[in-house]
């Protein structure tokens, strides 16, 4: 068959919004032009949200970074004896929230290291002291390799541990630690790491204890266009389960100070390219992000005519790109996010975590009207 011929029944499905297949996928990644991949992708993003680009008002915590776990992709972690090695105390944690909320954030995006000697309380206290604090901040916390950990550390079921961090002030789990499912990468990459299924299990959990949550796939290292279509596959099947997932998230891997320094930065073509497969292949998610952190504005900027509806957010005090060598500001504000949505033609929407609309005026806000998407 012709290329043109195989790309013409793919367009048919796009434009009928038919599912494509996991052959449909890497036919895209192995032979379709970019122009065609953006065009093709910008008809799902414009049928599931119209002109629309979400943002929001966040900041980061990072309570840790000591880590039990050395990742080759990571230049984040500290080993427990390292003098780049920190623990934040109750205080420090606090201080960040209350900056947060003062400054008129709705969510505090919290992950980080698995401590060594840290038991399981000290990362449930983490969210229950910034919950009592400050009710109002939505806390997206944990990835699920750090759900693992716990049930490493307690012995417990990770859905009860879910449980009981929901009660304490959990509101939804952010979505990385995928990095690649496919274990002939996962093996190599984050050897000892939760695999796959785990991080498909305890997202399902969480789906069915009433949380949302997002989901990743890092790209740009060692994987190839196979791993990264079946990683897309398996997060599809079970957002057709549990209908979970909010938005995914591609993130570009950054090399610099990691075991992978010789590697090269995947091109802004890559970005754009993974983004409008991503968007195209993830039917049944309703948006997909541009993280400007890691993709640098430009790309970001031009992610929004790839399939992109969502940049992210301010992402005041992020830590682990910047670590890998991401140059892209540590944090942007309000107005920079609306200019750079508007430059790209598209119409900036505030949200907050669960994809309600922002009423603001200066920093008093309120939830209105639930986002409502194809």
């Amino acid at each position: 068959m012709r290329q043109d011929s195989r790309i013409h029944e793919i367009r048919e499905k796009v434009l009928a919004a038919e599912r494509l297949s996991f052959d449909d996928g890497l036919y895209l990644e192995e032979h379709a032009d970019l122009f065609t991949l953006g065009e093709l992708a910008n008809i799902v993003r414009e049928r599931k949200n119209g002109n629309y680009t979400y943002y929001n008002v966040n900041t980061h915590l990072n309570p840790t970074n000591v880590c039990v776990y050395r990742c080759i992709f990571c230049a984040f972690r500290a080993d427990l004896k390292s003098p780049k090695g920190y623990v934040m105390s109750d205080a420090e944690i606090l201080e960040r929230a209350a900056q947060a909320e003062a400054r008129g954030a709705t969510e505090l995006h919290i992950v980080g290291g698995l401590h060594h000697q840290l038991p399981y309380e000290w990362y449930l206290n983490v969210v229950r002291l910034i919950h009592q604090a400050h009710p109002r901040l939505h806390l997206k916390a944990y990835t699920a390799v750090e759900w693992y950990w716990f049930s490493k550390l307690t012995g417990r079921p990770t859905r009860d541990i879910l449980a009981e961090f929901k009660e304490a002030g959990l509101g939804s789990l952010p979505g990385g630690g995928a990095e690649i499912f496919h274990p002939e990468i996962r093996e190599i990459i984050c050897e000892h790491k939760s695999d796959a299924d785990a991080w498909l299990r305890i997202h399902r959990e969480a789906h069915e204890l009433g949380l949302r949550s997002n989901a990743t796939m890092l790209y740009g290292h060692i994987e190839k266009p196979v791993h990264r279509i079946d990683h897309l596959c398996r997060l599809r099947e079970l957002q057709d389960i549990t209908g979970g997932f909010q938005t995914f998230i591609p993130l570009a891997f950054h090399p610099d100070n990691t075991k992978l320094s010789h590697l090269q930065k995947p091109s802004s073509l890559m970005d754009l390219k993974i983004m409008a497969i991503s968007r195209m292949m993830l039917d049944n998610f309703p948006h997909i992000k541009a993280y400007w952190v890691m993709l640098g504005i430009p790309t970001a900027q031009l992610a929004l005519s790839y399939g992109a509806d969502d940049l992210d957010g301010t992402v005041v005090h992020e830590k682990i790109y910047h670590d890998a060598g991401s140059d892209s500001p540590q944090e942007l504000t309000v107005a920079q996010l609306r200019r750079l949505i508007e430059e790209a033609g598209r119409i900036p929407v505030e949200r907050d975590t669960l994809y309600r609309e922002v009423v603001r005026k200066d920093t008093a806000w309120q939830t209105g009207k639930e986002l409502t998407v194809a």
